[in-house]
């Protein structure tokens, strides 16, 4: 038996990354999936898990439209009869101005996606989380841009921040419903929003620099957070609720300092 037998699960931005990721540890440990996507990317995830002897349907959606997140909802409900996880992945990194020069109809459509986006499957999958009286799990994917200044553009942090404030408040809202909402809190890892980095990183020969601020001093790979994710959504996290995990290899664990090689001392 898997970590999420016959669980029926949401998961948004699936296209590629995280999501894709999540999606096919989801269902290699037993879930029955509803996949969204705003790229048809999303056709081949669900594809891959049919391919693997999996249950998964597929949606191309806009994760910060209302609409698109009740059908989301009303079609895991009507297709598999019921819901027991929602993980709100998707997620853009919008504008990319500073505190004098963005565009605030970029900043509004960094919100929408990635905060106003969580906060309608808060509304519409946590509802139906409630409704039917058996618990849950709700994720959303925040990130270390959210917890401090240094690893994203403003809107992008500020969306981010803004998703795990939401996550701690959506937790004591749903209170004696059995229902549990965290955040986890990705580092720099390779996926579709940060293919550019990662491409431009492998043209000039300087791989080695990617994710060489923290301790681990490497970036992550998508199963890593897809890991976390299945975690937090089993049974095997049943007391976490409430809380912002950061995986990002040590990053978000010091303020900014000069260490010292492994094996040196001070004198």
């Amino acid at each position: 038996m898997g970590a999420l037998q016959s669980k029926i699960a949401i998961i948004t931005g699936t296209g590629s990354g995280i999501g894709r990721a999540s999606a096919i540890r989801f269902a290699a440990e037993g879930a029955r999936l509803i996949l969204g996507d705003k790229s048809s990317a999303v056709h081949d995830t669900a594809a891959a898990i049919r391919d693997a002897g999996g249950e998964a349907q597929a949606f191309e959606m806009d994760a910060g439209l209302e609409s698109d997140v009740i059908a989301l909802v009303q079609d895991a409900i009507s297709h598999f009869g019921g819901l027991d996880i929602a993980f709100a992945n998707a997620g853009i990194i919008g504008d990319m101005g500073g505190i004098f020069d963005f565009d605030p109809h970029k900043w509004a459509e960094t919100l929408r996606v990635n905060l106003i986006g969580p906060a309608l499957m808060v509304k519409h999958a946590g509802k139906a989380l409630v409704d039917q009286g058996r618990g849950g799990a709700m994720l959303m994917t925040a990130s270390v841009a959210g917890l401090n200044s240094g690893a994203g553009p403003g809107a992008y942090s500020a969306s981010k921040a803004g998703v795990i404030n939401l996550a701690k408040t959506a937790a004591q809202q749903l209170v004696g419903s059995g229902v549990r909402v965290n955040a986890i809190c990705p580092g720099l890892t390779e996926t579709g929003m940060t293919k550019p980095t990662f491409d431009y990183a492998r043209e000039k020969g300087v791989t080695q620099k990617l994710g060489q601020l923290n301790p681990l001093k490497r970036a992550a790979q998508p199963d890593e957070l897809a890991n976390v994710a299945l975690f937090l959504v089993s049974e095997q996290a049943s007391y976490v609720n409430g809380q912002a995990i950061a995986v990002d290899g040590g990053l978000s664990a010091s303020h900014p300092v000069t260490r010292q090689l492994l094996g040196q001392t001070s004198h």
